[in-house]
């Protein structure tokens, strides 16, 4: 894991003689902020700068926070209690005005230091999300010297999401802190780094078995031969990196030998995509992602599939099929581990996109090499060895719920469904 950069100040603000607080609170309405500011603006007191805003509404409810420095008259510097007094002023003719309550309180005093390192989204997912999660999640950022800077939510279907931004925690620090209170709660708990780096993804490679579809399309060919307790625990073995891909992958066709290639096709119809994984790829592709698939299986199975999701690429082995019927080989490159990474990077080169614009999602062994190469690598249902080398992990059942990860909320997505 790199290092956060340095962090660095764009710019010093201007010093001003006094500072103050006001804060509305109460049930929200149309026109609030516009009176309040038109009230600072108008007041025909001490001119003030506005110098921080910050402004939510949970259900209904407004609270609204304005920070403002004192200009001064003349050159003659303000003090706090002149500009207390005039800012009451204001806040009275405010509350009487709009129905809401408005409190003023000085800023003044020593300005906190700067926290060191880069800020980070920390992303708390949950179906639901138990008060425990958000709870031990501020408990370990407090505990590494960390500061939750804001709090908004991202969804509330088909799983509820919370985005906290946090600032002076150093990045593994923070996710060796967050992913016990994951593990504790139940809850999964994502952390990306605050930038434009975030919302410049532009192309996105699926795994398919297990991952965009339910279950193993070996599995499913190899119970058509009889074979399927021998080869589901291959599967399992080659999945927790137990052994060999490549090798294991070789094992497990050869006992398809025989079989019709009627068969292929039986399987394909019967396959089910993992919830949400329509909704990932029409959001996605609307904004403006290339979206792709990169395969352990079989281009007979993921070609098809590739085709009617209207998807920009597909990788995957392919199975070797004699007078119509499979003889247990394969034929042509393997993509095993090392063959899953390169296919990411081959499909970035194609269209021109940088690897750190790039995601991945996957939940075997044989996908982590693609998981650490993208610029994001989710581990969706993954194995625990799996878990613990991705960037991030995802437990949840819908696979929609990368979207919340990749920083977009729940209406961006109804924004861009057909």
């Amino acid at each position: 894991m790199s290092p956060d950069p340095p962090h660095r100040e764009l710019s010093t603000p201007r010093p001003t003689t006094a500072q103050a607080v006001l804060t509305i609170t109460g049930a929200d309405r149309p026109g609030v902020t516009a009176r309040l500011f038109a009230g600072l603006a108008d007041s025909g007191g001490p001119a003030v700068e506005i110098l921080d805003v910050e402004q939510v509404v949970v259900h209904g409810h407004l609270v609204l926070g304005v920070v403002v420095g004192a200009l001064g008259n003349g050159g003659s510097a303000v003090e706090d209690a002149e500009l207390l007094d005039h800012l009451q002023a204001v806040a009275s003719d405010v509350a009487a005005a709009v129905g809401l309550r408005v409190e003023v309180e000085s800023a003044g005093g020593p300005t906190a230091p700067t926290a060191p390192g880069r800020p980070h989204h920390v992303i708390v997912l949950g179906r639901p999300v138990p008060p425990e999660a958000v709870a031990g999640a501020a408990r370990a950022v407090a505990g590494i010297g960390g500061n939750i800077d804001a709090i908004r939510r991202l969804s509330d279907f088909p799983v509820t999401s919370f985005e906290l931004t946090v600032s002076g925690a150093e990045a593994t620090a923070l996710r060796t802190a967050l992913a016990s209170v994951a593990s504790e709660t139940g809850a999964d708990i994502a952390v990306e780094q605050v930038g434009l780096a975030r919302r410049s993804k532009r192309l996105i490679v699926l795994d398919v078995d297990s991952t965009l579809v339910r279950g193993e399309v070996i599995d499913e060919l190899a119970a058509r031969a009889g074979r399927a307790a021998e080869v589901a625990r291959i599967t399992a073995a080659a999945m927790n990196g137990e052994l060999d891909f490549s090798e294991s992958l070789r094992a497990r066709v050869a006992v398809l030998a025989g079989l019709p290639e009627e068969v292929l096709d039986e399987v394909r119809e019967h396959l089910v995509l993992t919830p949400g994984a329509r909704t990932l790829i029409r959001t996605l592709q609307r904004l403006g992602f290339r979206c792709g698939i990169v395969s352990g299986g079989f281009t007979q199975i993921t070609d098809p599939l590739a085709e009617s999701l209207g998807l920009d690429f597909a990788a995957a082995n392919t199975l070797e099929v004699v007078d119509g019927r499979l003889t247990g080989g394969l034929v042509g490159e393997i993509v095993d581990r090392p063959g899953k990474a390169r296919a990411l990077i081959r499909f970035a080169d194609q269209y021109g996109i940088p690897l750190d614009q790039t995601v991945a999602v996957g939940d075997g062994a044989n996908d982590l090499d693609m998981l650490n190469t993208a610029g994001l690598g989710i581990a969706f249902n993954a194995k625990p060895f799996v878990r613990e080398q991705a960037h991030t992990a995802l437990n949840q059942p819908y696979l929609d719920a990368v979207l919340q990860v990749l920083g977009f909320t729940r209406d961006e997505v109804l924004d861009a469904a057909p």
